[in-house]
């Protein structure tokens, strides 16, 4: 069966005790259309009877439990094609990304055929976070779906709780492997199955789908004396694999570990790596708005025609980059539409229940009114003369996602305070507001100036006679 998501991200997955903060980190670039706005949303806690989802995209439908918790995502802006809820956090401190597209060989396919009928990408999100307490929880509720229904294609995904990130892999329509992320390491992930060697006596560290080490024995798929490789026995490790996606986790791990020496096109990098340093929010952004900068791989520089080989991390076709960010109860959901590399991280409260009005607008043509086509329209802008504009456009950013981490820790003290649990939401709404206000205006205020300084670069210019 061909997979019907033909997304490409790129995923980060931090431990707690490998952050600046004991944070946890997990976030991922959500890679496919350039013209396809998503939103912001809320969701609030609710009782939903005769709770049924149905897919717009396969034939996938499940009934869901009648109550459902609070949780933020990043939806596409109609569903007629998928709902597509990407990512969020929940009520209880759960964040969930989903999904990483991955493709399984053909080999293991054969006999565990993805099925038109499970479930896919669009779907996940919205089966599994709003009902769910833990990462955990969401392992065996994610677990019991694939074993009821199957998988329609491979995927990662990302799961983490303040406690503990899990990465959860897809090989066939009913096998399936999690790792849980050392605290002390990060990964990153991109478009291949990326976990290793599996430790079945280990259920701290990993869980499987039930019967997983007799599936490929009965198939003799590897040797029962050797270790369990989950990337070796269901990945692919093709040419495809060595330009479009090695090279990104390279990249990653090149930023965050660069006294390890590793080379682009390997099928070796491994999957769980420690940091030469520890890892702030800033790093992770780092990381997902990469394009070699600073190699002969940078696409974005005109010199490096003939070395620029690899797909980089950051692409035009990135609707949106979201960094969920879990430290006891202060959980952050970072969100950057558009062009990451070009556009702003909003650290929004997924406990809020007013979506600012410009994150809730956009369709799949431009619009003023949009978040979404604000930030498309300031890349368009900057990228006509990226020479020229391009410094414009990186001080407005770096001005504005500072302005916006102290207005956010600003915040963060006034909600602390409060004890008042209404009161305390009202400051959450009026948090978000602002500073989808203040990035949003910040940005307008770009597009007017890449407008005013355009203006004058016409091709119609003329020098007049001073006396006319």
């Amino acid at each position: 069966m061909t997979q019907i998501n033909h997304s490409a991200c790129t995923s980060i997955l931090v431990g707690k005790n490998a952050t600046t903060d004991g944070s946890i980190i997990i976030g991922r670039n959500e890679d496919d259309k350039p013209t396809c706005a998503k939103h912001l949303a809320f969701h609030e806690e609710k009782d939903i009877p005769n709770n049924h989802f149905k897919s717009t995209l396969n034939k996938f439908e499940m009934d869901l439990p009648t109550h459902r918790y609070g949780y933020s995502s990043t939806p596409n802006w109609t569903d007629k094609k998928g709902v597509y809820e990407e990512s969020g956090i929940n009520q209880f401190g759960v964040a969930m990304s989903a999904t990483e597209t991955t493709y399984a060989n053909a080999q293991v396919q054969a006999y565990d055929p993805f099925k038109k009928t499970g479930i896919i990408e669009e779907a996940m999100v919205t089966c599994i976070l709003p009902y769910v307490k833990t990462a955990r929880d969401a392992i065996a509720r994610f677990g019991e779906i694939i074993k009821k229904y199957g998988a329609g294609e491979s995927d990662g995904i990302l799961f983490a709780d303040p406690d503990e990130a899990w990465y959860f892999e897809i090989g066939t329509a009913h096998t399936w492997v999690a790792q849980r992320i050392p605290d002390d390491c990060y990964a990153v992930a991109a478009n291949e199955l990326a976990i290793q060697e599996i430790d079945f006596n280990d259920p701290d560290n990993f869980i499987t789908s039930p019967g997983l080490r007799e599936f490929v024995q009965k198939h003799d798929l590897w040797p029962e004396n050797k270790p369990f490789n989950w990337r070796r026995i269901f990945g692919t490790h093709n040419l495809l694999d060595l330009t479009y996606n090695t090279a990104r986790v390279w990249t990653g791990q090149r930023i965050l570990s660069p006294s390890i020496k590793q080379e682009p096109s390997s099928f070796e990098i491994p999957f769980i790596q420690k940091a030469d340093h520890p890892i702030s929010i800033s790093d992770a952004e780092r990381v997902l708005r990469d394009h070699y900068e600073g190699t002969k791989y940078d696409v974005a520089d005109p010199v490096n025609k003939d070395t620029a080989v690899y797909r980089p991390i950051s692409v035009n076709f990135t609707e949106e980059s979201h960094l969920l960010q879990l430290k006891g109860k202060n959980w952050t959901h970072w969100l950057a539409l558009g062009a990451n590399c070009q556009s702003i991280y909003v650290p929004f409260y997924p406990q809020g229940t007013v979506v600012p009005t410009m994150y809730k607008n956009g369709k799949d043509k431009y619009t003023s009114n949009s978040a979404y086509w604000v930030y498309r329209h300031a890349s368009v802008l900057a990228n006509a003369s990226w020479k020229d504009y391009g410094l414009t456009l990186y001080m407005t950013q770096n001005s504005t996602e500072q302005k916006l981490t102290q207005m956010r820790q600003e915040y963060d003290v006034k909600i602390a305070a409060e004890s008042d649990p209404d009161k305390k939401l009202k400051l959450i709404n009026e948090a978000n507001k602002e500073l989808a206000h203040t990035a949003i205006k910040n940005y307008q205020d770009l597009i007017s100036k890449l407008i005013t300084k355009q203006v004058k670069k016409s091709p119609l210019y003329f020098h007049r006679d001073p006396s006319l």
